[in-house]
């Protein structure tokens, strides 16, 4: 179901091969090679278009009018617990509530399928997502997967 912010961004599900959903991811990518001192391969990230799809998980993408700016996958993960992966927003897109929004709605959807925990990682690059985790309610918890790129992991519980 479509959920619209009140500074006219929409959030819907996608599929991962819709042209702004693909813009999203490859910006995305870009910003992790950019950001991380590291580097970063897509290629070594665990999740695929397939994770991104019914019945395995959900690709959501914000619009602002028709231009995509943002995009976050839930991938479900075990029995009432998904997961959250390649949360993104474009830089000018940032400072508007559109991460804050997109993570509700997230959670929201959720709740509606029945899930009763939320897990995500992080990078130590990306201290804004961090802020924007614990300030949604997320507790740091030890790590739960081997994704390389990964330093902080996140749980929520409803």
């Amino acid at each position: 179901m479509p959920s619209e912010y009140p500074a006219h961004h929409v959030i819907a599900t996608e599929d991962p091969d819709n042209p702004g959903a693909r813009a999203c991811l490859a910006a995305y990518y870009d910003e992790l090679a950019s950001r991380f001192t590291e580097g970063f391969d897509p290629a070594h990230y665990p999740t695929s278009d397939a994770d991104m799809r019914p019945p395995a998980g959900f690709l959501y993408v914000a619009r602002r009018m028709t231009e995509a700016i943002a995009c976050a996958a839930v991938v479900l993960s075990g029995p009432g617990t998904c997961e959250i992966r390649r949360m993104w927003v474009a830089t000018a897109a940032r400072g508007h509530g559109v991460a804050r929004h997109l993570l509700r709605h997230i959670e929201d959807d959720a709740r509606r399928l029945g899930m009763t925990t939320i897990r995500l990682d992080t990078n130590r690059a990306l201290v804004e997502a961090h802020r924007i985790y614990r300030n949604a309610g997320y507790s740091e918890i030890a790590r739960f997967n081997d994704n390389p790129y990964a330093h902080h992991w996140f749980e929520k519980k409803f």
